[in-house]
């Protein structure tokens, strides 16, 4: 996936402003391709240069913010890109490393390190429900709630595996987590 794309969805979606756009994009698309907003005001100059979006209507000189929408060139790349054949991304977590570091260390302890994200995880599945229950979802927004629901059993699944795996440590490694010191 690329930033250019999600930033064109977002759009599509709802025109607006950078900064619009920005909060927008941290309630939604940042879930799954996270993005700062000096990205996203880069990928908004790069695709306005690009002729895919125009912004209107205000002046970003006198420091009010400029609004953006898609253009039919854009509208086009997005078209094209959907339709573009991808292989699944190889998984990328640093954790893992770290257990597999822990494993062959033999005395490393990573308890702590693993309950934290359960809890970060834990955090998250919550704000992913919250969305499902407050959405209002019907046919024409089904494939957005599919994209939540991914997100739902992603969180609830990497819950389940890490529970598991703390309740598979030997209660030495457990309590020499809780007492190392920092």
């Amino acid at each position: 996936m690329s930033l250019p794309h999600a930033i064109l969805t977002a759009l599509l979606e709802q025109p607006g402003s950078g900064a619009e756009l920005a909060r927008r994009f941290d309630k939604s698309f940042g879930f799954f391709w996270p993005a700062t907003h000096q990205q996203i005001y880069r990928e908004l100059a790069k695709l306005e240069r690009d002729g895919m979006v125009r912004s209107t209507g205000r002046d970003a000189s006198r420091g009010r913010a400029k609004d953006y929408t898609v253009l039919a060139a854009g509208r086009k790349e997005l078209a094209r890109w959907t339709l573009d054949r991808q292989e699944p991304r190889p998984v990328r977590e640093e954790l893992m490393i770290r257990l597999r570091a822990s494993s062959v260390l033999g005395d490393v302890p990573i308890t702590d390190e693993l309950k934290r994200h359960l809890g970060l995880h834990r955090t998250q599945l919550a704000t992913y429900l919250q969305l499902d229950q407050r959405g209002t979802w019907n046919d024409a927004n089904r494939l957005q709630r599919a994209v939540l629901q991914a997100g739902i059993m992603f969180e609830q699944t990497w819950i389940e595996w890490a529970e598991q795996t703390l309740a598979a440590q030997p209660a030495a490694v457990t309590e020499h987590a809780t007492s190392a010191p920092r």
